[in-house]
């Protein structure tokens, strides 16, 4: 009978070489002792983890990327966007 409870924190070396290798959840379960439904719940909070977390932009890529100067003229008008709110918003609550 597989257990139903582990502090898989400590065989998390032994998951991440057996995934490495390319077992399935299943083959990774039945080698630790454990269920399919653990590995499997391991496996989405160790991708939702910050250090391994890779920003996926959506949309079409460039066909050519920013010139530095074209990206200080933005973040110059994002600035600019962001102290009009500001202003707009200490304006409405009458500190201004």
């Amino acid at each position: 009978m597989k257990r139903q409870y582990t502090h898989i924190k400590i065989m998390e070396p032994e998951i991440i070489a057996m995934r490495e290798q390319g077992k399935t959840r299943q083959e990774i379960a039945d080698a630790l002792g454990l269920t399919k439904v653990q590995i499997k719940n391991w496996v989405r909070r160790y991708n939702k983890e910050p250090e391994f977390f890779i920003s996926k932009k959506q949309g079409r890529p460039r066909t050519s990327p920013f010139t530095k100067q074209r990206e200080m003229d933005l973040r110059i008008k994002e600035l600019e966007r962001e102290v009009d709110l500001y202003r707009s918003f200490l304006q409405a609550a009458g500190r201004v």
